[in-house]
């Protein structure tokens, strides 16, 4: 059996999931606050939730590897905790680099966390109701690689802003580190359009 069970059974996969996803939402919230207002104990608090989603993954790619059935397909399981997971640590990334290089959040990583943040629940939401209502699971995903467009627009628009007219040494070295950061955040979105994805797979297969 490779589908949810019509008898609505517990399905742990699906709580680890869920779990998964809830720890993102609290993961680029906790972005989207701080690059509104920069402060080391958002920092921190981002830090701590990824370390815990880190121990989610963990524990679910264990749970996956010592069980002979699955209600969803074994590679939908791990393909879509991957992709959450990747998710905040492209998040934590991002955040780690904006304290590195001493960074101030441009109007730009704004929009584009915000966007983030969004997509992320959107996301949640998918994953919360696969199970007993999948049709609006697939509706939360496609709001989600709406959000992922978005995203790329904007980090375009970003990059062409950024190289407009470098003046000195330091505009340069500016140019670089931000480029790096609007990077991590395109990668961000990508990864949620691959769990868009893996939801989708998965709600044709179970209608």
């Amino acid at each position: 059996m490779t589908l949810f069970s019509r008898k609505k059974k517990k399905n742990r996969f699906l709580d680890l999931l869920i779990k998964q996803a809830e720890l993102a939402v609290q993961g680029l919230d906790a972005l989207r606050r701080y690059v509104r207002e920069p402060s080391a104990k958002l920092a921190a608090d981002l830090s701590r939730i990824e370390k815990e989603a880190d121990e989610l993954r963990r524990i679910l790619v264990d749970e996956l590897n010592h069980t002979f059935v699955t209600p969803l397909d074994r590679e939908d399981i791990f393909a879509l905790s991957l992709a959450i997971d990747e998710i905040l640590d492209y998040a934590n990334t991002t955040l780690d680099e904006l304290v590195l290089f001493k960074v101030k959040p441009t109007t730009y990583i704004e929009r584009i966390v915000s966007l983030l943040a969004d997509a992320a629940m959107e996301i949640y939401r998918a994953v919360q109701q696969l199970q007993d209502h999948p049709n609006v699971a697939s509706d939360h995903a496609v709001r989600a690689k709406a959000l992922e467009n978005r995203v790329e627009h904007i980090y375009r628009e970003a990059l062409a802003d950024l190289f407009k007219k470098p003046k000195s040494i330091d505009g340069v070295m500016r140019i670089l580190k931000l480029r790096e950061i609007y990077r991590h955040l395109s990668n961000a979105a990508d990864r949620g359009d691959e769990a868009a994805n893996v939801i989708g797979d998965i709600v044709v297969k179970w209608l």
